[in-house]
Parts: C-alpha cells; structure tokens; sequence
C-alpha cells in the first residue's frame, strides 16, 4: 500500500517540524510507517507574533529538509490529500480554517487549542457531523509514556485525585490556559476522565493554582508555572498508594505516542479521543479563565 498523503495547514509552530521528523524520515528512531507529510499551507496570523515571525523558517525547513510541497490555500491542501492536520499555532482561526476544508471530508487533526470558545468548538463538531468527517484534537502531552504506563497499572485501585503541574506562559491572543495551560487540563482530563462541576483559580505574576471539582467528590489541581522548571508532570492519587510521573521520561516521546493514535483511528473513520472530553476541556478552561479574573469559583454547565 502506498503511503496515505497528509496534507498541513499553518506552518507557525515546532510541531511541524516534529510530526514530520516522525513521518518523514525512515531512519528516524521513532519513525511512523504509512504515511508522509506531502503537502502544506503555510498560513500565520498577522497580529500574534509567535505566529506569523515563525512561518518562514519551519516553511524552510520542511521544503527543504523534508521535501514538503506547498499550496496556495488550505482549500489546495485538502483537495489533494488522505489525511489533513490543522496545526495553526492560533486557535482563533481553526474554526474557520475547517469550515473550509470540510467539504473535501478528509479526517482531520486539530492542533492544540482545539479552539478559544466552546461555540468554536461546538460549531467544529456540529460541522464535522453534517460532513462526517472524523474530527481529533489533543495535547501531545495526554500521551506521555510514563502517565499512559500509571494509568494501566490500578493494583492501587482506582484514582481519587491528581496534582497536574507545567509551565504556563500567557499570550495576549489566546486567553488564560488555551496557550501552554492547556496541557496541563488535557493531562487532568486524562486522568480524572468527565464530570467536572466547578474550577477555581488563584493567580499572581508567577503562578496559577487551579482546582478542578468533579461531581463524583474527586478534587484535581493545576499548578500553572511561570517561575520555576519548565517541566510537565503529575501525582496520581489511588485508593491504595499514590504514583509520580514525569510527563518528559519514559520509553518514547509524546509526540511519537500522539501520532500513532492519529494513524491508528483517523484513517479508519474515528477518533481516539471522545468529542466530548474536548468540549470538557474547554469548559473547564473558559471556567478556569473566568475565574482567574473574578477569583472566585465557577460553575461549569453540562
């Protein structure tokens, strides 16, 4: 079978230049068989400077060092690919950047943040199923080897709790916790699954410190960092013992985790991650964000 096309839109983020190492290098050590990086729209948005000042050296770097070949619109893109990945560093702009490419009804991976509003997020899905188009969006970071390999090991029994911690940096057009904060709800979605009910937030200069409530009487926090290591990880809290992970160790790079659950549903019609955990994400993240200005709790609505 010949290798499955895939097609990018936005070239603004380091992502680009991983997923492509993975895909498009054989002699990678963690090289993902069945697919190339094929073709790409290079996008950015001209007011987020982490954004349009990044384009032209990962554009560089995948034409040159990947043999990637470039469009003139994501329109361009989907038309002439098996699989597309919306990897714009902007989620303000994924909503539309979709609207546009699903008529061509290619499975489709969203970058993180899926969006910056659950209306985005909700349109996304709305527009995904009067297409059936199969829709996926994570963090790389709920695939860390080492909190995949916790999870799997319940000899302690079930998890009561968790404290998530990582870096949370914060830019101007992508509120609160959709920039880096985000990581560290997926990794808490993750591990507590569905069913929070309320978020608190408490913030200054250097920190965040986000409790999550689920409806169930389990407590999750986030420590959002700002000062500090720039590392991810967690303690998972059993009936019987507790567990620490370091999100950046284990045996493979999240990455790599990431896009082998991508090529393992994608192409075959589905997703591996339920809409319904990304629309949780988001709400806990606007509710997280009101909060951080209102410092007090927020209800979140199912």
């Amino acid at each position: 079978m010949p290798d499955l096309k895939i097609g990018m839109i936005g070239l603004d983020t380091s992502h680009v230049v991983a997923f492509a190492k993975c895909f498009n290098k054989p002699d990678h050590a963690e090289h993902i068989p069945g697919a190339k990086i094929a073709l790409a729209f290079p996008g950015g948005s001209p007011d987020f400077d982490l954004s349009i000042n990044r384009v032209q050296g990962f554009m560089k770097q995948l034409t040159e060092d990947f043999g990637v070949k470039l469009a003139d619109s994501p329109e361009a893109v989907a038309q002439q690919v098996d699989l597309l990945f919306i990897m714009s560093v902007d989620g303000r702009i994924h909503r539309e950047q979709f609207a546009r490419t699903v008529k061509f009804r290619r499975p489709t991976f969203i970058d993180k943040p899926f969006t910056t509003s659950l209306a985005d997020a909700e349109q996304i899905f709305r527009l995904a199923g009067e297409h059936n188009v199969p829709v996926m969006s994570c963090s790389s970071l709920r695939y860390a080897h080492t909190l995949i390999e916790s999870l799997e090991h319940e000899n302690d029994g079930p998890i009561v709790g968790c404290d998530v911690f990582g870096p949370m940096a914060i830019v101007e057009t992508q509120p609160g916790l959709f920039w880096y904060g985000i990581h560290s709800v997926e990794m808490t979605n993750r591990i507590m699954g569905r069913g929070a009910i309320q978020v608190r937030a408490t913030t200054n200069a250097e920190v965040d410190l986000i409790t999550v409530a689920f409806k169930d009487g389990r407590i999750a926090s986030i420590r959002g960092m700002r000062k500090g290591h720039n590392k991810f990880g967690a303690t998972l809290h059993r009936e019987k013992g507790f567990t620490f992970i370091d999100a950046g160790g284990g045996k493979k790079s999240y990455y790599a985790s990431m896009l082998e659950a991508i090529m393992r549903t994608l192409p075959h019609g589905k997703s591996d991650i339920d809409p319904q955990d990304t629309l949780e994400i988001i709400r806990i993240i606007e509710a997280a964000n009101k909060s951080r200005n209102t410092q007090q709790p927020v209800r979140i609505s199912q």
